[in-house]
């Protein structure tokens, strides 16, 4: 039977956004940001992270580097509250048109939110239910590839958040819930499987 997952992004919703993270050191998790995911985890829901990630399209960093800052990551969350993300998904690529500069991640792709190709991919490998299924972001383009599947969309005023509620960052947007923090996503998402 497909399951019930929750979508993270990353930057700005379990990290604190810091543009482009050049030093593997400099991710760092937003307070709270690992008890909330460890309450996922002590459900059984299942936690996708899914992230653009243009670094590697903009030349600023390899792939691996991307990878190294997962691996920190998931190091972070294991040791400040035992918690986990079941998997990881994110896109390289970018549009000339966007800004892509490298050959080998230059292209128009159907995993750059907001299109759906990372969760489709997610839904395909674990067998989840997307309908019953949440992301949580700090950007319009989060809510829009949360509509776009049919998700319930959660915008975080961590981050960009704050910015895309007030109108100043990328475009208007209707999420199903506005949330402080990840920590109060959790919560809201709960209420939602118990009333479901």
């Amino acid at each position: 039977m497909a399951k019930s997952a929750v979508f993270l992004d990353r930057d700005g919703v379990l990290n604190v956004e810091a543009g482009y993270i050049r030093r593997v050191d400099d991710l760092n998790l937003i307070p709270g940001v690992a008890q909330a995911v460890r309450k996922l985890n002590d459900l059984g829901i299942f936690c996708c992270l899914v992230s653009n990630q243009s670094g590697p399209a903009r030349n600023y960093y390899p792939v691996s580097h991307v990878e190294a800052l997962h691996q920190r990551l998931a190091e972070l969350l294991q040791r400040e509250a035992g918690s986990k993300l079941d998997a990881v998904y994110y896109c390289p690529y970018l549009s000339p048109a966007a800004g892509g500069v490298s050959v080998d991640f230059t292209r128009w792709s159907t995993w750059r939110k907001p299109n759906t190709g990372m969760l489709i991919a997610a839904a395909w490998e674990y067998d989840l239910d997307l309908k019953h299924s949440f992301m949580v972001g700090d950007k319009a383009t989060d809510i829009d590839l949360a509509h776009n599947a049919g998700l319930k969309g959660i915008l975080v005023r961590t981050g960009y958040g704050k910015k895309v509620i007030r109108g100043d960052y990328q475009h208007q947007t209707r999420p199903d819930y506005i949330a402080t923090d990840l920590a109060d996503a959790v919560s809201w998402i709960c209420d939602s499987i118990e009333n479901d």
